[in-house]
């Protein structure tokens, strides 16, 4: 009995490692994302200040920025349903 809890309990720990290193792996994952996403709506805001001048540019990066968090938004109320 007590072989078949130190076999458990050797399963048990192998998988908590596994999960714990995937949920690193993800949020690593997630925060480069975040980190990409932003330098390309940086290089969108600097290439239409250039165009359009700054005002103009916050506008449209704005509204970019608020249709992509209404796309994530309508996505997840999808997923939960």
């Amino acid at each position: 009995m007590t072989d078949l809890l130190e076999a458990e309990g050797r399963a048990l720990k192998h998988s908590a490692v596994r999960t714990a290193v995937a949920m690193a792996c993800v949020a690593v994952t997630g925060v480069l994302a975040l980190v990409g996403i932003g330098f390309c709506l940086w290089a969108g805001y600097q290439y239409l200040a250039l165009v359009s001048g700054p005002i103009a540019a916050s506008l449209i990066c704005g509204l970019v920025i608020i249709a992509v968090a209404g796309g994530f938004a309508w996505l997840t109320s999808r997923l939960l349903r």
